[in-house]
């Protein structure tokens, strides 16, 4: 990797920035001064030094967002806010989202710049469950249990009918319950509820598999995954 792109990424800076910087002298490559911004490095075994501290490089990003309501899953939109908007101090990793909410839907969303890792978690195959804590305006019933284990007929994006999976409802008060969900189709809890005669009053993910939302973080707020956490959803 060149030097200059190296210290864009490590430092956060632009490609400029971190010309300007090579030409400073301010950088050492294993404690050799380098003054060239073509220099190339082995990101991964040599010695980089700014102002004598030594730089780390992070070639994957896997970031825990709390999401909140009003913003869109997406990279970019020309009228409302993008998750990625939330996310600061990663703007050269080019990170996108493993799995999508509703615009009105809070919680979890991975972002990384790890295509193949995201890839494995929103296979269906990956049977990863995303765990939902949902309200709604009625009161749930045994029958509801039971119809979500079993599947119910909902619409894709497409406007065809088709099953879901098997999903566990969990029950934890008269319009409150926890719902486990193995695929992410068009609406899907939404549609669910409609099925069952519900209206969905709140939706928030908690949990990707075996990695739950960090209870500390507000809406809004986010945090580098840790290492346990990232191989927890190892696929």
């Amino acid at each position: 990797m060149r030097l200059d792109r190296y210290l864009s990424y490590a430092l956060n800076i632009s490609r400029r920035d971190s010309r300007l910087l090579i030409r400073s002298g301010r950088i050492t490559v294993n404690n050799h001064t380098i003054m060239k911004k073509d220099f190339y490095i082995d990101e991964y075994h040599d010695e980089i030094v700014y102002d004598n501290k030594k730089l780390e490089y992070t070639k994957y990003i896997y970031l825990m967002l709390n999401k909140p309501k009003g913003y869109v899953s997406a990279t970019r939109d020309l009228h409302l806010p993008t998750v990625v908007d939330c996310i600061k101090g990663y703007e050269k990793y080019n990170l996108f989202m493993a799995g999508r909410l509703d615009i009105d839907t809070e919680g979890f969303v991975l972002l990384t710049n790890d295509g193949k890792y995201a890839y494995n978690i929103m296979r269906p195959q990956s049977k990863l469950g995303k765990k939902y804590f949902l309200e709604i305006n009625d009161a749930f019933k045994p029958e509801d249990v039971i119809l979500c284990q079993k599947g119910m007929y909902i619409y894709n994006s497409r406007g065809l009918r088709i099953k879901t999976q098997p999903a566990l409802l969990e029950v934890i008060s008269i319009d409150k319950a926890y719902l486990t969900i193995y695929e992410g189709k068009y609406h899907q809890i939404k549609q669910m509820c409609y099925v069952l005669g519900k209206e969905l009053k709140y939706l928030k993910r908690i949990s990707i598999g075996l990695v739950d939302l960090d209870p500390s973080l507000k809406p809004g707020e986010f945090r580098p995954f840790t290492k346990e956490e990232i191989n927890k959803l190892k696929i």
